[in-house]
């Protein structure tokens, strides 16, 4: 893999478990009882907006440029996700057929790489103005918070 990919994955990667939750927000996602609409989306995001404000002690311009990462984070995981908006069905189509379609599997890397390689650049630009904003305690715990981290939304006590 190119070294470009791998950095902005492990950038990717790591973003999404500073914001957690907030990758939840975008479009496709599926909660308890099925997708969640607009106005969930918003509930949801207000909620791990505030709690990480309120963990890290953030004041008002953090706050907006944490803002800014979760617009940037929302927005490469739906160009992530793409048009089609169901990943599984996605997958399943490349299986659905007497043979797995190569061709078409090849294209949906070629459409999520270049989707990764488009935002990438705007997501790392947030993600270092929002770090690079926090005061080192603030920092620090951004590290704690990332070494506790456990399950799918990082939840903890």
């Amino acid at each position: 893999m190119k070294s470009w990919i791998k950095k902005a994955l492990v950038g990717l990667f790591g973003a999404s478990i500073l914001v957690g939750g907030l990758t939840a927000c975008s479009g496709g996602h599926y909660h308890r009882h099925g997708p969640m609409d607009a106005e969930r989306m918003a509930e949801v995001r207000g909620k791990v907006m505030e709690r990480i404000g309120s963990k890290l002690d953030l004041n008002e311009a953090q706050k907006q440029k944490l803002a800014t990462l979760a617009d940037k984070l929302q927005a490469q995981r739906a160009a992530f996700v793409g048009k089609a908006g169901d990943p599984r069905a996605e997958v399943q189509a490349l299986v659905a057929g007497e043979k797995f379609d190569r061709a078409r599997a090849q294209t949906l890397l070629d459409e999520k790489l270049r989707a990764v390689q488009t935002g990438s650049p705007e997501v790392l630009t947030a993600m270092a103005d929002f770090y690079d904003s926090l005061n080192p305690e603030q920092q620090q715990k951004v590290r704690e918070l990332m070494q506790r981290r456990r399950g799918w939304m990082g939840r903890h006590g």
